[in-house]
């Protein structure tokens, strides 16, 4: 592998070049146009330019770059690549954009490999906040700096008015998902080195949590007491009573509930997927477990099971048999946003505060807590993957407990004294 530089230009306006040998790399040749294409992540199934037949094979590739004030520059940036190429850890620099490399490639290979949300939410990040600023930016030329101008831009205008700017949490989502597209490049042979590890994204330490909305134990009765002629007034009181998350109630089969020993097993969750739903793996590890019922929340299964049944008889021909606890009326699964939905029509009819279907998960966390259960049981019911997860989330929501804890140490100390 040999390489050499050239003068281009007049003698004084012009610069150098160099040219390097790199070695076989596979190729794709046009059997009518006889055009040559490399071959990058996927060979080409047909030629671009004249729609011919492409035949596999391999030849010698070259890269030169102009460009150099002197003879010496050049030749010290060509023994660098020399050196990379005797070691085996040159990466042929790729034409393709961001944004080509983003959608057509990176978002199609990952999403067989993970959750649907969190492809909707890379997906979201690219199309909305990544591709709109540095899109046509090539990938192969893509710096550190560049990518700290997108978070400044984001930080400044990213919001959907235009006007106003993204949170440091949402820009570190971003960077997030850039991180990992530009990591698995690296992965594939798309890019030598990640440009985003010379990024820096907004520290998010110290940034001010969301408000958690949350219910009184009053409150929390008010509302169950006002829906208990509902259609949905089971399905709302497992929700209140177990802390599950929206999907892995729609999910709920009644072959992982048993009402003898007053249990109920988590093992999927319906989320919704396009013009539908999907079954998805629970949230984390721990999130396939074991939840104990109450009385009263054993009976609303009970009820769920006869109007079920009494759903069946109506609709006939017409019921679809999909063993799912709560359904429509013609059996097929409830979709998680329909119940979303419901519990806001629910809201407003109860007269209450208004608070999202989430957080009645997070209303049974914080009463669990103030009731002083301790927290490795409140997580194991929530299906969290630690506990520091949970008292993270829940330490701030009841001031009340940081309180009763300074008085009952302040009573330790005292009664010591």
């Amino acid at each position: 592998m040999r390489g050499h530089v050239r003068h281009r230009g007049g003698e004084r306006s012009g610069s150098w070049e160099y040219i390097v040998d790199v070695g076989l790399h596979a190729a794709q040749r046009c059997e009518d146009c006889r055009r040559r294409f490399w071959v990058e992540r996927r060979p080409l199934k047909e030629c671009p330019k004249c729609k011919g037949k492409l035949t596999e094979t391999e030849e010698r590739r070259r890269e030169t770059k102009a460009g150099f004030a002197t003879s010496k520059e050049c030749e010290a940036a060509m023994n660098k690549l020399l050196v990379k190429v005797e070691e085996q850890v040159y990466v042929p620099p790729t034409k393709a954009s961001v944004r080509e490399y983003l959608t057509k490639e990176w978002l199609p290979a990952v999403k067989a490999t993970i959750r649907p949300t969190t492809y909707r939410s890379y997906e979201q990040h690219v199309m909305c906040h990544i591709a709109p600023h540095i899109g046509s930016v090539k990938l192969a030329k893509l710096t550190g700096s560049q990518v700290n101008h997108l978070y400044a831009k984001l930080a400044e205008t990213g919001a959907k008015d235009g006007k106003s700017g993204l949170s440091p949490l949402t820009i570190h989502h971003v960077h997030t998902c850039l991180h990992k597209a530009c990591k698995d490049a690296v992965r594939w042979g798309r890019l030598p080195k990640n440009p985003v590890d010379a990024a820096d994204p907004p520290s998010t330490r110290g940034a001010a949590k969301k408000e958690m909305k949350t219910w009184s134990a009053k409150q929390l009765g008010a509302f169950l007491d006002s829906v208990k002629d509902d259609r949905l007034a089971p399905l709302w009181r497992v929700l209140a009573m177990t802390g599950m998350r929206r999907g892995e109630v729609c999910g709920l089969r009644w072959e992982d509930v048993d009402l003898e020993k007053g249990r109920l097993s988590v093992r999927r969750a319906l989320i919704p997927h396009e013009d539908g739903v999907i079954t998805s793996e629970p949230k984390t590890a721990k999130g396939r477990r074991q939840t104990a019922l109450d009385t009263a929340t054993v009976e609303a299964f009970k009820a769920q099971a006869q109007l079920q049944m009494d759903d069946r008889d109506n609709a006939e021909v017409a019921w679809q048999e999909t063993g799912y606890v709560f359904t429509t009326d013609d059996g097929r699964p409830l979709h998680p946003q329909s119940v979303s939905r419901a519990f806001d029509r629910a809201i407003a009819a109860a007269k209450l505060p208004r608070i999202r279907l989430h957080d009645l998960r997070h209303t049974h966390a914080t009463l669990a807590l103030h009731a002083g259960i301790n927290p490795k049981v409140v997580s194991e019911r929530l299906g969290h993957a630690t506990v520091s997860i949970t008292l993270d989330t829940y330490s701030h929501a009841i001031p009340a407990l940081q309180e009763e804890a300074a008085e009952r140490i302040a009573g330790l100390v005292l009664a010591e004294g």
